[in-house]
């Protein structure tokens, strides 16, 4: 209701159409004359009545440039203001969905001094992001795969989220020297209790059943069913949700996550992650699982021991934050976020964990601080300041675009 609220606000504002103007010409050609040298890395599929984004970068498992944001920025803007389309769709090439941001690519572009296209990359993505979290017509993302970090990022806060039986999400970023962004901070503080926290503190995966439980996705198909579920929403000739959520409905699979899964396990995860410091956090699951030896406890310890000590107070903090924030205020706020994590002032922990993880994969990073005791409240604060007194704010058209709560 909220969302068709937004729709409406939206409609009646007078400088909505003015914002989008610049755009009809664009709008006016037919998809493929919007193009440039790296489309391919964004396909785009027509029926009569939607357009569907296929993320194309398989051997990467679609990891998201920045070129593939500029384009989605780009495709979404003329659909949404096309009166011949009712809807939109998106889905990955090959074996994932998205499996994030390209960090590998911002590796290589710290590591040279290129810090302002990786300000670009942060910027284009966290833009899209609030653009389809305020966006006017129905989307479907078909999360068949690898969903992680970015690429949960450019799904999640659309309307339907279909996952299958291949999907595996996670928000990651605490073992490669990061924090949960594109937005985690903002969709993680709003599940069951404190199942955000686990999410964000350990990078621990969910299947599409559990994503079902907690709300991460709408819908559940088994792959098998997926080709059908694409040629039916092919012929719908709508711009009605609940048009589209019958369709889905239609060949959707009634699922329950297993008896070892954490969605079964929120009181045991809320009385260990409700605590105020991650240190009390890993108290609490060590006296869990001193006195019951139960394996979550213990594989939740293992998984600690694995991240980056600054990135989990940095999170920590930030989905705590996030819990009182709008969706643009958590852009905003993440946006900051990152470019103090990519800009080495306080720690090279983001450089060290993808270098450990990605690129010469010995799977040893040195966490500098090393250990929870040795981060200050300081070196955690920095994180959430501007990078200096002359760097700007991520600048969204929250005037034009309701703030998604």
């Amino acid at each position: 209701m909220q969302r068709f609220k937004a729709a409406l606000l939206l409609r009646r504002n007078p400088h909505f159409p003015r914002f989008l103007n610049k755009y009809r010409a664009l709008c006016s050609l037919p998809d493929s004359a919007v193009i440039d040298d790296l489309d391919d890395q964004v396909l785009v599929e027509g029926k009569p009545w939607s357009r569907t984004a296929i993320l194309n970068r398989p051997s990467v498992l679609n990891a998201l440039s920045t070129a593939m944001g500029a384009r989605l920025q780009k495709l979404y803007t003329c659909w949404e203001n096309d009166p011949d389309i009712g809807f939109v769709a998106m889905k990955g090439s090959g074996r994932a969905f998205c499996a994030g941001g390209d960090v590998v690519t911002l590796y290589h572009l710290i590591n040279t001094g290129k810090m302002d296209d990786c300000k670009e990359f942060f910027r284009t993505l966290y833009t899209f992001i609030y653009f389809l979290g305020t966006y006017l017509k129905p989307n479907v993302a078909l999360l068949n795969g690898i969903t992680m970090g970015g690429g949960a990022g450019v799904s999640i806060p659309g309307m339907f989220r279909v996952a299958t039986d291949k999907t595996v999400f996670a928000t990651p970023e605490t073992l490669i020297g990061f924090h949960p962004d594109a937005g985690a901070s903002f969709y993680l503080s709003r599940l069951p209790g404190h199942l955000g926290e686990y999410l964000a503190l350990t990078g621990d995966k969910l299947n599409g059943s559990e994503m079902i439980a907690c709300g991460l996705a709408t819908h559940y198909a088994h792959t098998a069913r997926l080709p059908l579920i694409e040629e039916q929403l092919g012929k719908l000739v709508t711009d009605d949700p609940s048009v589209i959520e019958t369709s889905l409905e239609k060949y959707s699979d009634l699922v329950s996550p297993d008896k070892q899964s954490v969605v079964k396990r929120i009181e045991m995860l809320d009385r260990t992650f409700c605590h105020d410091t991650v240190e009390e956090i890993i108290d609490a699951l060590e006296s869990e699982a001193g006195k019951t030896n139960d394996a979550w406890c213990i594989s939740a310890l293992r998984r600690f021991k694995e991240t980056s000590p600054l990135s989990l107070k940095v999170s920590l903090k930030s989905i705590r934050e996030a819990r009182f924030q709008t969706l643009d205020q958590c852009l905003i706020r993440e946006y900051r976020m990152s470019l103090q994590g990519i800009s080495n002032q306080v720690s090279r922990d983001f450089c060290e964990g993808v270098r450990a993880r990605m690129v010469e994969k010995d799977l040893a990073p040195k966490w500098d601080p090393p250990s929870l005791e040795r981060v200050s409240e300081d070196m955690v604060l920095h994180y959430f300041s501007r990078l200096n007194e002359f760097e700007p704010d991520l600048e969204l058209p929250t005037k034009l675009r309701e703030a998604f709560t």
